[in-house]
């Protein structure tokens, strides 16, 4: 190994490396910020930082709405007979309606450094708030796509900007309510913020395009989108509620999942959002066409939405990603937690998402190795984890939180995820540099005090 500082060479006693721990691991960094070279079995060699405890790669947050952090933890009373997703999603049009750039680069400020925390080191923002607050355009258009991208720099997490394309209220409406009036694109408008946002070149940030939903766009101009976005991630919101699978067949006559699979090339490119409301046949046509999903587990049940089918989307072999969504929860183990959690309680069985037959006999390293790979595909990076050409990021473990202290140390990985509360990331290295040392930032200003303020700000009516 050729010459090199302190500050490119690490060595951690344990590293999860090819979907297993690894002892005595050798991680370079090169100048590039990705890793140059990563080797086991190395005795410690002088000029390297011996990091401070197991290392993990860290994961891609795969589906993230920032703005919505400014309402966790406000709709959870309920002031009629009925309350469902449609409810909420009044209820939180309410912060989408009053944001301004300023409020919205200090609530994703928070949000990112919170994720980080949470052991995410790349977030895919599906970016639908995107006018001021009449409904017309800022002078730049990219104004509040400039507020996620300061954000995501001044906490140091990688960023995928999701330019989406909203055109419509439902099947049936041919266009945006009043309420829906910041969210307003066509095709050509996607493409241009997405164009903007790829010209400016900024370190740790890319972007690709989404569409909100079959309901709120013309299949004619999710045509015309497909035209042009060329090698870049497509994702979509689909078949999360039961209400827009029966619309779907009434305004169709197939399931959404169905319609898509029908209707548009599917390929790599694609990520499904949600996809809680599938049948086995259109699982397999998922499969087929080499797309992935993204389940959201904590946000699905907050809302209600109910539970993917997450044994059939493992054994059919489809790409799996997680997501934080609107923001309940702001970080993975947890995510996993009740992305196994929630089969548990329907089969009433245990490790549902374990596969012994298949050698994977723990259901948090089955897991965590589908969403490592997963987020890979979700936010268009070529190479993600701890492998050769990814960029260099990890997570370093600390052994001393209570909720793995004393454990074997082939059972973090199952501690981490299924014994809270945990507060186990210790430090976090995003493309070689440190972002966060010994639980805090390790850079640049705390943002909890901006947080407050831009909170206070919006809810001060109440």
């Amino acid at each position: 190994m050729s010459a090199v500082t302190s500050a490119g060479l690490y060595w951690a006693p344990r590293a999860w490396l090819a979907g297993g721990w690894a002892d005595a691991v050798l991680l370079r960094v090169g100048g590039d910020g990705h890793w140059a070279e990563i080797t086991a079995g190395v005795a410690t060699p002088p000029q390297a930082q011996v990091l401070a405890g197991p290392v993990l790669p860290g994961l891609v947050n795969a589906h993230s709405h920032a703005f919505q952090r400014a309402f966790a933890g406000l709709a959870e009373r309920r002031d009629s007979e009925h309350d469902d997703f449609w409810s909420w999603r009044e209820r939180m049009y309410r912060v989408a309606l009053r944001i301004t750039p300023e409020q919205l680069r200090a609530v994703a400020a928070q949000l990112y450094t919170e994720l980080l925390a949470g052991g995410y080191t790349q977030v895919c923002e599906f970016h639908y708030l995107q006018h001021d607050l009449d409904g017309r355009p800022y002078g730049d258009p990219l104004s509040l796509s400039w507020a996620l991208a300061e954000a995501a720099a001044e906490a140091g997490i990688g960023l995928t900007l999701l330019p989406v394309l909203y055109q419509r209220a439902g099947f049936a409406q041919p266009a945006l309510r009043d309420d829906q009036r910041r969210f307003a694109t066509d095709a050509a408008a996607v493409l241009a913020l997405q164009r903007g946002i790829a010209a400016a070149r900024r370190p740790l940030l890319n972007a690709g395009v989404a569409v909100h939903s079959l309901r709120a766009a013309e299949p004619a101009e999710i045509t015309r989108l497909l035209e042009s976005v060329g090698d870049m991630p497509v994702h979509i919101h689909i078949a999360e509620q039961t209400a827009e699978v029966d619309d779907c067949l009434q305004a169709t006559g197939l399931r959404p999942i169905e319609w898509l699979a029908r209707h548009v090339p599917l390929d790599a490119r694609w990520q499904l959002v949600h996809a809680t409301h599938s049948t086995p046949a259109e699982i397999a046509s998922v499969a087929q066409s080499g797309a992935g999903v993204v389940i959201c587990p904590s946000t699905e049940g907050n809302l209600g939405d109910g539970l993917a089918d997450l044994p059939g989307w493992l054994q059919a072999g489809v790409p799996l990603a997680i997501g934080s969504d609107s923001q309940v929860t702001r970080e993975w183990p947890e995510e996993l937690r009740w992305l196994e959690y929630g089969q548990r309680l329907q089969r009433r069985q245990r490790n549902v998402a374990a596969a012994p037959a298949a050698g994977e006999a723990s259901s948090a390293a089955r897991l965590f190795e589908r969403a490592l790979r997963g987020g890979g595909g979700a936010e268009g990076l070529r190479a993600w984890g701890l492998q050769a050409g990814a960029r260099a990021d990890l997570l370093v473990l600390d052994v001393q939180d209570s909720a793995l202290l004393g454990l074997p140390a082939e059972r973090l990985l199952d501690a981490l995820v299924f014994s809270s509360p945990a507060r186990a990331m210790r430090d976090v290295l995003v493309a070689g540099r440190w972002v966060r040392r010994a639980h805090r930032p390790a850079h640049g200003a705390d943002p909890s005090a901006r947080f407050a303020e831009a909170m206070r700000a919006l809810w001060q009516a109440g």
